[in-house]
């Protein structure tokens, strides 16, 4: 891998819930090592657990040193590439991680600040995601599990890196996941990457992001 690249770090989680295999790493791992925007790939996956999470990303940050972070994970219902406006700083399990734990009403950070935003810009990946046909939107919640955790401590980490930007994005399950939920929305793992190619591209080569209408009414 060239070295004089700078680096996108693109995390993904292992399986959970009771499923064997989980989009977010598939796709991750699928762009490791691609050169985007004049950036290289770098893929890690994270354990679906609170604490060690935050352990093996932390040794990737260290490892790495990227110029940009996107952590992806699995969202079952969601039908679209979602990108993420905001973390914040609660885990508020209804389902134990991996290991077993199921913090409930925790800061993620205690004495944080109650949320982050992103710092990509993700109005001009939206946008970019939308023109080339994949199913996108930005969400205003990434909930309050691992993803969240993850996220949010993320953004906590790389506020004090200076130009180091992060952000998260939610991803569909998979067809063959999706066939054991009934009516569960799904998305083909190739239709996936392409689309997070598309906006680790955007990511790279975009300063400063564009004004345009992506929110919700309700």
């Amino acid at each position: 891998m060239a070295t004089t690249l700078p680096r996108i770090l693109l995390t993904g989680f292992d399986p959970f819930g009771g499923e064997n295999l989980n989009p977010s790493w598939e796709a991750a791992r699928a762009l490791h090592g691609k050169r985007l925007g004049g950036h290289r790939v770098v893929a890690r996956q994270l354990p679906t657990e609170f604490a060690r999470s935050l352990v093996v990303l932390k040794a990737a940050l260290r490892e790495v040193r990227p110029a940009i972070v996107i952590g992806v994970g699995q969202a079952g219902g969601r039908s679209r590439l979602s990108i993420e406006r905001v973390a914040i700083n609660v885990d508020d399990a209804r389902i134990a991680d991996n290991a077993g734990a199921q913090p409930i009403d925790v800061p993620v950070v205690p004495g944080g600040p109650a949320a982050y935003f992103s710092t990509l810009p993700i109005k001009a990946m939206l946008i970019a995601l939308q023109a080339a046909g994949v199913p996108a939107e930005i969400s205003n919640t990434a909930g309050t599990y691992v993803c969240n955790h993850v996220a949010y401590a993320l953004a906590h980490v790389t506020a004090r890196q200076r130009g180091v930007r992060s952000g998260f994005i939610h991803i569909p399950l998979l067809p063959d996941q999706a066939v054991r939920h009934p009516h569960a929305p799904s998305m083909a793992l190739e239709e996936v990457t392409r689309g997070l190619a598309i906006a680790l591209r955007v990511a790279a080569s975009t300063g400063t992001d564009i004004r345009a209408a992506a929110g919700t009414i309700s």
